[in-house]
């Protein structure tokens, strides 16, 4: 658990907070990539900033917002801004967001008020889902429950204070179970030895023989898959590769050296680049407002928008080393730092399957619609 800090003023915004940190999360990003360990100055600028609270429930101390659209275009402010300074931190700030809204849709008072106190002693949360067969199994345990199994890619393992964490239970739907995150004895980084998104430690985490009580387990059995909020809340990690996106088109026109510039042949690349960046951003912020208003086409929605960044990244991606050469491959330059991580980051599940159910959708109706339906 990250040790309190003097909290920023609130006289300002979140996304005022987490611009004013960018730069030492970007240096700090870089020394993390080169000595991969948990982030945790990352982290702590984030606390001192206050960001780690933004979301949580109001009554565990988080930012009092209008309307959830407005919490929406924060959420994505902030995502976008963490993941252009580092797209580890951003994608461990992603799974800290998604915990909290889950305490705000699910806990009971006597959860959040744990989670206030949590958070006041600099907590982070993760939601671990993923694991090999047969996966991690809730078993009745005297008057309570005890778990067995694992969790893989486990974002921020050993380090995170808490993960919500999916279990199985003997019958019905999988829940959601509040364990401990930061025990190194059940935590196997062995193999995470990758190119990319190193600092967040996505290893194992062993939970068997791990005790559960009724106050470990967050909303009812199901209550995680319950669509449409489960799968369009895919627009957060999109949120967060966005960010990294940006990053990347910012470095490389900062790199492009003055006879690049007169080359219209380079500026017609950079063009390409703008173009791609900017049209992620657009169906990023409309799968936002989606997502803000529980759209019943929000998963197909939120399905096709991670086509169209991953596109956009790829394109970003090429294009930024066409025009900057080899210094775009250089170990310690910002660029190659973005470019691994984004070529990781982008390896989420199932990408031709959420693109092909998205197609289906949309054949059958024009999804994006709202008073301007194609068909």
């Amino acid at each position: 658990m990250i040790g309190a800090q003097s909290l920023t003023s609130k006289a300002d915004t979140p996304q005022e907070r987490a611009r004013s940190i960018m730069g030492r999360l970007v240096d700090l990003g870089a020394r993390y990539d080169a000595a991969p360990v948990f982030p945790i100055e990352s982290l702590k600028l984030l606390q001192g900033a206050d960001l780690h609270r933004t979301f949580a429930p109001q009554d565990a101390g988080g930012e009092v917002f209008a309307d959830r659209q407005t919490q929406y275009d924060c959420m994505l402010s902030l995502l976008r801004i963490i993941g252009r300074a580092d797209l580890s931190v951003g994608r461990l700030y992603e799974g800290h967001v998604n915990a909290m809204l889950l305490f705000e849709w699910f806990g009971t008072d006597a959860q959040k008020d744990v989670l206030r106190r949590a958070l006041m002693s600099g907590a982070f949360y993760g939601v671990w889902a993923t694991e090999p067969s047969p996966g991690v199994q809730l078993r009745e345990s005297g008057a309570g429950w005890t778990l067995d199994g694992v969790k893989s890619f486990a974002t921020g393992a050993g380090g995170l204070a808490s993960a919500i964490i999916t279990a199985q239970p003997g019958k019905g739907s999988r829940r959601l179970v509040i364990a401990r995150a930061d025990d190194e004895n059940r935590t196997d980084l062995s193999q995470w030895r990758v190119r990319g998104m190193r600092a967040t430690g996505s290893g194992q985490y062993d939970l068997g023989g791990m005790n559960v009580s009724v106050d470990d387990l967050l909303g009812e059995a199901g209550d995680y898959d319950r669509d449409p909020d489960f799968t369009t809340g895919a627009w957060r990690f999109t949120a967060v590769q966005l960010g990294g996106i940006e990053a990347l088109l910012t470095e490389t026109r900062a790199a492009m050296s003055s006879a690049t510039r007169e080359n219209s042949l380079q500026r017609a690349k950079f063009a390409d680049a703008v173009a791609a960046t900017r049209t992620a951003y657009l169906w990023v912020r409309e799968c936002a407002c989606r997502a803000a208003k529980s759209d019943p086409d929000g998963p197909a929605f939120a399905r096709m928008t991670r086509g169209i960044v991953e596109r956009a990244a790829l394109d970003v991606m090429e294009l930024a080393s066409r025009i900057i050469g080899t210094r775009s491959a250089v170990d310690g330059q910002r660029i190659d730092k973005i470019i691994r991580d984004l070529s990781l980051y982008l390896r989420q599940a199932g990408p031709d399957y959420a693109k092909d159910q998205a197609a289906l959708a949309w054949l059958d109706h024009d999804v994006w619609a709202d008073g301007d339906a194609l068909w």
